[in-house]
């Protein structure tokens, strides 16, 4: 039933940039944040970061509001393979309003369809979102 349930559509200019950052060339950590728009009932862009680590991107995001990242990452595999995975981070804190939780759950699934992503993961409090914790995420895909 959840996988059906669809909040929030995708803004048409975000689904651009998300495309565009599949697709990027450079060899940098970076990082899309997007929100809901309430009003409109899209998820749009909030705010782009080149060269962000982990620890400078949870600094970013909102220790009561949810948020969507996509995060490009730099990840060295431990026999030196060098790999540049793209994340979807879904950071849903404790202590945000049900309603608001409502609305990114249920627009989370759509734009994970939309930037056709694969690694999704989720956080329930920002300090969660460090190098090693995305390592170990990333570590079960090999």
């Amino acid at each position: 039933m959840s996988d059906s349930l669809v909040v929030c559509e995708v803004d048409p200019e975000l689904q651009e940039k998300l495309r565009k950052f599949r697709f990027r060339k450079e060899t940098d950590n970076a990082a899309i944040i997007m929100k809901v728009d309430k009003d409109r009932q899209l998820v749009v862009l909030e705010e782009e970061f080149q060269n962000i680590s982990p620890e400078e991107l949870k600094m970013e995001l909102p220790e009561r509001q949810p948020r969507f990242v996509v995060y490009s990452y730099k990840y060295v595999h431990a026999d030196g393979r060098v790999s540049y995975p793209l994340c979807f981070i879904f950071s849903s804190p404790v202590g945000c309003k049900p309603e608001q939780q409502m609305m990114y759950a249920g627009s989370k699934n759509r734009l994970v369809q939309t930037a056709e992503l694969t690694k999704v993961f989720e956080i329930r409090t920002t300090d969660d979102l460090t190098e090693a914790w995305l390592k170990e995420k990333l570590s079960f895909f090999r």
